[in-house]
């Protein structure tokens, strides 16, 4: 389902039993339009996240990693100085829309009691998140500032008060049900009555619409199937649907999706599954704009290459066709004058066909018989430069798709490093003079059920460390056959066939073949890889191997994700 107004219902209600009371304790703004609030309840610390993003806007208990940029967003500091420490008081919704209210109190820089509350309005490309002074109504600050000519509705600008979005002429369905059973009995149509509860019953997006309409047309008296399917909402059983048109989620038992269905513990948890990959990806386009340029422009710039050269070496071909001409001037030396423009003599190489040569005017038949054999032996000689700088150029083109491989699977924290390898390669700038030491973040871990340690490194940095340092010799790599993809280390030398089975699976899933049915997988122990001087970082050579097929599969590796380590 979507998030609506609805599903902020059951959102709400599980936040406010397990956050309502606490402190919070720390403030982070990792991403532009996201806001993490780090609450300590019960001795937990809970990273709330308030997303205003246009497209995934939501709140949930997100334990997604994420790294915070160096330098602190002016609203993230403005959050901490008026919430940090502060108690959290209460968490609502209003009415059955899609903004959620969180009640505070701390002290100020006074150490005066100070009332202040979050506005988190989910509005698709409206999204936004306000800090307001309770007393007052000011708006203290906003994540995303609107100027009046844009919004002439209401401020949306730090020190204008805050009003609410305009209200709709529609009913709180947790408040009344007026008006249902009559829509029912005049709407027998399915296609008729979604629209109708959406006009009329706020909070409903179409597909939750959609399920009511069902529901409220099912045995029974519609207004009690209604009410009891509301009341579901305060007591969910989160889980993702798989089928073929992709994975949808839902806060329990849907009559109108069908397909696999994997159960949460909670809606966060839920959530986070859900989302890790749709909002992961949007996130790395935000951050790596930069380096994805760069890429870009070097394979762009690599492959022009590639054509120049092949031109050249088309040219090289004929090099031959060069020395014959300077052959038949020197033959035929007699019958050329100086001031020819061309001449026409008989090949002797081809039957005496006559064979028309270009003549410079300027120069005498000697130094045109030179010419042509200067530019032969310039061609020939320039053939094995052009293979070498040929196979030079394709070791680069293979270097950036593997770069723009990993950017497309890599998590926002994998940007950074992939940022510093290429200003360690000098294909990106630094902007500060100061050199600041990278720190390699850690490969992701998957367990297997029988608890075997599986690595995978989502940029070549992570890649290096992992294949030629921190594995053990008799670790078994694993490497997607002739396709760029991430380094996978089963950190066993004797696997069984499910572990085997599912590092391949990895390997396949981390790579530019994951939308294929069968990639072919190399595997071999640790100690048979070797790295060439000078190559770049993640390069490394091997035999030895052997190869199985596998089909990657992205609920395979949730289900692994899922695992804990024994």
């Amino acid at each position: 389902m979507s998030f609506d107004g609805l599903f902020t219902h059951a959102m709400v209600h599980e936040l406010k039993q397990q956050l309502v009371g606490g402190r919070i304790m720390k403030i982070h703004q990792p991403y532009p339009n996201e806001v993490f609030l780090i609450i300590r309840n019960n001795r937990t610390n809970f990273p709330l996240l308030l997303s205003a993003h246009p497209t995934f806007a939501r709140t949930q208990i997100s334990k997604i990693k994420y790294a915070n940029p160096q330098t602190a967003p002016n609203f993230a500091m403005m959050l901490r100085k008026h919430l940090e420490g502060a108690q959290l008081l209460n968490i609502e919704q209003i009415e059955n829309d899609r903004i959620i209210k969180l009640s505070t109190t701390g002290r100020n820089e006074l150490g005066d009691e100070e009332k202040t509350s979050l506005y988190l309005e989910m509005m698709g490309r409206h999204s936004n998140l306000f800090l307001v002074d309770e007393a007052s109504q000011k708006i203290i600050d906003l994540i995303k500032h609107v100027s009046p000519d844009q919004n002439r509705v209401r401020s949306l600008i730090p020190g204008g008060q805050y009003v609410m979005p305009p209200k709709q002429d529609v009913i709180n369905p947790y408040q009344s049900l007026s008006g249902l059973a009559k829509m029912v009995l005049d709407l027998p149509k399915l296609d008729d009555l979604v629209p109708a509860i959406q006009h009329h019953f706020q909070g409903f997006a179409r597909d939750s619409a959609r399920e009511f309409a069902m529901v409220v047309q099912s045995e029974g008296d519609p207004m009690a199937n209604a009410q009891a399917w509301l009341k579901h909402f305060e007591n969910p059983t989160p889980q993702l649907i798989m089928s073929d048109n992709g994975v949808s989620f839902a806060p329990f038992d849907w009559l109108s999706l069908s397909g696999e269905r994997v159960h949460y513990p909670s809606l966060s948890e839920m959530l986070d599954q859900y989302f890790s990959e749709k909002s992961e990806r949007d996130r790395v386009q935000q951050q790596a704009g930069t380096v994805i340029r760069i890429v870009k422009n070097e394979l762009k710039k690599n492959q022009n290459k590639i054509k120049k050269f092949q031109q050249e070496l088309k040219a090289a071909d004929n090099a031959d066709e060069y020395k014959i001409k300077g052959e038949l001037l020197t033959t035929y030396m007699h019958q050329v004058e100086r001031g020819m423009t061309e001449i026409s003599l008989p090949n002797y190489y081809d039957d005496n066909r006559p064979l028309k040569i270009a003549l410079s005017n300027q120069i005498g038949p000697s130094q045109n018989a030179q010419k042509y054999f200067t530019r032969y032996n310039k061609l020939k000689v320039s053939v094995k430069f052009i293979n070498e700088q040929m196979a030079l150029t394709q070791l680069e083109i293979d270097y950036f798709d593997s770069l723009m491989t990993q950017i497309e699977l890599a998590a926002p924290k994998d940007i950074e490093e992939i940022r510093q390898e290429l200003i360690q390669g000098g294909y990106l700038r630094v902007q500060t003079k100061k050199k600041q030491k990278s720190q390699i973040s850690a490969p992701e871990k998957f367990y297997t059920h029988d608890g075997t340690l599986i690595e995978v490194g989502k940029n070549n940095l992570q890649n290096e460390r992992l294949s030629m340092k921190t594995a053990a010799k008799n670790d078994i790599w694993l490497h997607t056959k002739d396709i760029p993809g991430s380094h996978v280390v089963i950190h066993a030398s004797e696997p069984t066939d499910e572990t085997l089975i599912a590092g391949a699976k990895l390997a396949a899933f981390f790579s530019k073949a994951r939308a294929s049915t069968h990639v072919p997988v190399d595997y071999l122990p640790v100690k048979r890889l070797r790295k060439p001087n000078g190559s770049k970082p993640g390069f490394v050579i091997f035999e030895g191997q052997q190869t199985m097929t596998v089909t990657p599969e992205l609920e395979f590796v949730q289900r692994l994700r899922a695992n804990k380590p024994s």
